[in-house]
């Protein structure tokens, strides 16, 4: 009879990629195949809360938290480790307890932010879920700065230029100079109506995969400002890269997006020029 596998929760949000918390889980797999014991990981995303300030659509948070918690799964079978997940209830008690009741588990990882960035710690969640449990909780902290040391956050922005040959190039190039994670965004047609918006991602996606890149990306709100200041809430980012149609053709240069994001952002902001027909354009 083969043995029940030992079932490890994962609880994280923004913190979910982190490499302490890979690393973490790892050595909990270690532990188990060193027993000769099948386990079983379960990463929960609960889902944000964001900040106000700015219009978001319901649907562009949730996709977020969808990306990262792909990202995280991921990031766990390119180091042996096979795991499921989900999105869950924003208040992460409730997701964590109520994943307990439908998966199962036999020991929780809780992954916050350090003490004084982290709402979850100031809510006492890791002792809450080891009071209202009785499983062992392990808490582990991630410190996304320090994570800067290993690798570059890009955030790309690119409507109808972002299957253009000089934004691919860069971001190649990008990713041949030192280890990247980029995060594509593509600004949704107006009317709040995606069109082709998600089949111009999903290829731009599969081509900087083709070159060995890791990639996400998600549609999100029509005005590009709008949807950078959103996107920053949802992805931490080091810099950011805007990719546009020269200033006779494009509506973003001439309402000063890159300009408006320089003075809005403390983070580096390049801008590239994509004169050639796209894809899209092409095939028009």
């Amino acid at each position: 009879m083969t043995a029940a596998p030992h079932r490890i929760l994962v609880v994280a949000n923004e913190t979910v990629g982190g490499r302490a918390l890979i690393d973490t889980v790892k050595r909990h797999a270690e532990q188990a195949h060193a027993r000769n014991e099948p386990f079983r990981v379960t990463v929960i995303c609960p889902q944000n809360q964001p900040r106000s300030g700015y219009v978001i659509y319901e649907d562009s948070v949730r996709a977020a938290a969808e990306n990262r918690l792909q990202m995280t799964l991921a990031q766990l079978r390119e180091v042996g480790i096979e795991a499921d997940g989900e999105v869950m209830d924003p208040d992460p008690f409730s997701a964590t307890m109520d994943a307990i009741d439908s998966y199962g588990a036999d020991e929780v990882i809780i992954s916050t932010h350090p003490d004084t960035r982290s709402g979850w710690l100031r809510r006492d969640l890791v002792d809450c879920v080891r009071d209202a449990s009785g499983l062992p909780v392990e808490h582990v902290v991630v410190d996304l700065e320090a994570d800067r040391q290993h690798v570059t956050r890009t955030l790309v922005v690119a409507n109808q230029t972002v299957g253009g040959e000089p934004l691919l190039e860069l971001l190649k190039a990008k990713g041949r100079e030192s280890p990247h994670n980029f995060v594509v965004i593509l600004p949704q047609g107006e009317g709040g109506e995606h069109g082709d918006a998600d089949q111009r991602l999903a290829h731009t996606l599969e081509l900087l995969h083709q070159g060995g890149l890791e990639a996400i990306g998600q549609v999100m709100d029509p005005d590009p400002f709008t949807a950078i200041q959103n996107a920053l809430q949802f992805y931490p980012a080091d810099e950011i890269v805007i990719s546009t149609f020269p200033e006779t053709r494009s509506g973003w240069l001439r309402s000063d997006l890159v300009k408006r994001v320089k003075e809005s952002v403390s983070l580096p902001v390049e801008h590239v020029v994509v004169d050639a027909p796209t894809a899209a354009e092409v095939k028009a």
